[in-house]
């Protein structure tokens, strides 16, 4: 009866094995592709704007080889993959991680850039939210700060423009907004704060012409 046993609890854990190991073989077997094959096969399918299938190998890469000198370039391929896809979001936090990690990294003052072209891609109407605006002036006035001269320099002054144009005519598109719906206090504190922060543009002198009357409407409305 032991003997029976015995067999009966080797032959249940062997075809345990047999399941879980042929599982294990099947769903790993990519596991036999080093860290240069995968490089290569996530290139190849860069290059071919297959991104989804980039991502998956870099992915395997950084995950199966994280100690591998294609690893970093892995991490940027994977955002870079991510920007193409339009995932944002993802693309950002990729950048952002990249950076964190790898901070005197020569690629930096590309992934600033990228950074800022994602938010710049997002960047919609005036009469909508204009934080894409906002966050990709704050990173490509970043790069120009703490990287002058480097080699997006002439996108990077071009871009910034776009980004402030997009600023202040959002802002004095909701400041003619308040004027109209005659909330004349609010539309006082838009139009002095383009005439302060954008001086000279001519949203600038557009505002400055509402700035009397405006004051005029705002202090009667605060006599009554």
């Amino acid at each position: 009866m032991k003997k029976l046993l015995s067999l009966g609890t080797f032959v249940f854990f062997a075809s345990v094995f047999c399941i879980s190991g042929c599982s294990l073989f099947d769903g790993g077997s990519q596991m036999n592709k080093n860290a240069e094959q995968l490089a290569a096969e996530g290139a190849s399918a860069f290059m071919d704007e297959d991104y989804k299938d980039a991502i998956k190998a870099y992915t395997d890469l950084k995950d199966w080889y994280p100690f591998s000198k294609y690893a970093i370039l892995a991490e940027l391929k994977i955002a870079d993959a991510n920007f193409h896809l339009e995932q944002y979001d993802e693309a950002i936090m990729g950048y952002q991680s990249f950076e964190k990690m790898h901070p005197r990294n020569d690629a930096v003052p590309y992934v600033i850039n990228q950074i800022g072209l994602c938010w710049f891609k997002q960047i919609n109407t005036i009469d909508r939210d204009d934080t894409p605006a906002k966050n990709a002036l704050a990173q490509f006035q970043r790069l120009a700060d703490q990287y002058p001269g480097n080699e997006y320099g002439k996108d990077t002054k071009e871009n910034i423009k776009k980004c402030m144009a997009n600023i202040v005519d959002h802002e004095l598109a909701v400041a003619n907004f308040y004027y109209k719906t005659k909330k004349y206090k609010s539309a006082l504190k838009r139009y002095e704060f383009i005439v302060e922060y954008f001086p000279g543009s001519e949203q600038s002198k557009s505002a400055l012409n509402k700035i009397p009357e405006c004051t005029r409407l705002a202090n009667k409305t605060e006599e009554k």
